[in-house]
């Protein structure tokens, strides 16, 4: 079984109560918007990291990190990229890549929208962690932590943070 932290647009900021969130998680997943290669640097010291880079990262971010990133955890393929929409609203470019990869699970970022559904028509299941940073319009920053075990995509918990306008 592998725990993953899936986290995206940190924006600059991460919250110190991330690594007690993280601590028993093998992975963290970020679904791009990093902010700055520190933020990578921290996580990455702290656990392995995957992760795409968002819209607003720089060289830092793209130097390291691809656009979109395709692997299989455990027996789940993933495809995780910054920009993509959700089921029945996916960007051109996405519906291509799901045609072509048919994950087992899409993770996506940039909406700062907290999303958790099956897509019957891809046959996957697609994740967006919200935002965890400070900047943005949405209201409470999120996380989401789960398991993969086997096949199985499991103990899916979405995690509060607070307000976004509140210190961390």
């Amino acid at each position: 079984m592998t725990r993953i932290g899936l986290i995206s647009d940190t924006h600059h900021y991460l919250e110190a109560s991330v690594y007690k969130h993280f601590k028993e998680c093998d992975e963290i997943w970020h679904a791009g918007d990093f902010g700055s290669a520190d933020i990578a640097t921290a996580l990455s010291g702290f656990k392995p990291l995957r992760g795409v880079f968002g819209n607003i990262d720089g060289y830092d971010i793209r130097s390291i990190y691809p656009e979109n990133q395709q692997w299989t955890c455990e027996e789940v393929p993933v495809l995780m990229t910054h920009i993509g929409g959700y089921p029945g609203k996916y960007t051109a470019r996405v519906k291509e890549l799901l045609q072509q990869s048919s994950p087992g699970l899409f993770i996506c970022g940039h909406s700062h929208i907290l999303k958790v559904m099956y897509d019957q028509k891809f046959r996957c299941l697609h994740m967006n962690p919200g935002a965890a940073g400070r900047q943005g319009w949405h209201k409470v920053r999120t996380l989401i932590r789960f398991s993969i075990d086997g096949k199985d995509i499991k103990d899916c918990e979405v995690i509060e943070l607070g307000n976004r306008t509140a210190l961390g």
